[in-house]
């Protein structure tokens, strides 16, 4: 594993009782990891001095492509933000299979569940691109539950929103077909930042490799490239690489029925 830890505690100016708090010294790299947990949706809406109070708990990682974060059965001591990459999250068979539960992106974060079952990792996380992530130490985050309600909220939100995401993807393994699958995968990422195209040629380039994502959708890869070439054949999409251009994504939409 290859991974570079910055602490970001020791980019904050301690506070004393005898400063003000407009006379502290402004650190312009403090400010720059307030700037950014500020950015996640979990931190969004909490006041400059809220957010400022996580950083004597938060640590800055780099990690590289292939890397892993943490392995099934290690200790976890708080939750991820990612800022810049990709990570995923897999479970690792005792004959060396692999079956991906999530690939996680920039401004997502993952951990909270199990950091608050006070239990080891379920899953291995593994980098699949080069990565600058924050880790939040549960210390600090249980502190500002208790002082916070609103954060409190939040945390239940976000776990709430991946317990609805593990619901309709045991419902997609469970009633759809891999083909179903597949193009709602490509609708979901044409979605991915905002409400998507609503008609017309569109491109989606993945995320990552086509076995990674096949693992994802609970298909072999042998059976994703199959059907990416019925849809091909059916004139539904052509593939240059790693991008999916969809012709008439209304079209894409409407095989689904």
């Amino acid at each position: 594993m290859n991974q570079r830890d910055t602490p970001c505690s020791t980019m904050f100016v301690s506070e004393r009782s005898n400063l003000q708090s407009d006379e502290r010294p402004v650190n312009p790299e403090a400010e720059r990891i307030a700037q950014l947990l500020a950015q996640a949706p979990l931190f969004n809406g909490l006041a400059q001095d809220e957010v400022a109070r996580f950083a004597r708990g938060v640590r800055e990682q780099k990690v590289d492509k292939g890397s892993a974060l943490f392995h099934k059965g290690d200790a976890c001591h708080g939750f991820h933000l990612i800022l810049t990459g990709q990570v995923k999250l897999a479970f690792i068979s005792a004959d060396g299979h692999e079956k991906v539960v999530e690939i996680i992106r920039a401004g997502q974060t993952f951990g909270e569940a199990v950091m608050f079952m006070d239990k080891p990792y379920v899953v291995m996380a593994q980098a699949l691109t080069d990565c600058t992530l924050l880790h939040i130490s549960k210390q600090v985050v249980f502190e500002e539950m208790v002082r916070d309600p609103l954060f409190c909220r939040k945390i239940i939100a976000g776990l709430a929103q991946r317990l609805h995401h593990l619901i309709a993807d045991v419902e997609t393994y469970s009633l759809r077909s891999g083909r179903e699958r597949i193009i709602g995968y490509l609708l979901r990422e044409d979605e991915m930042d905002g409400e998507g195209t609503p008609c017309g040629a569109v491109s989606v380039r993945l995320p990552t490799s086509k076995g990674t994502i096949a693992s994802r959708l609970n298909l072999t890869q042998e059976h994703f490239s199959r059907i990416l070439h019925e849809l091909i054949d059916s004139g539904l999409i052509t593939v240059e690489g790693r991008t999916i251009h969809i012709p008439d994504i209304c079209r894409l939409r409407r095989s689904l029925s």
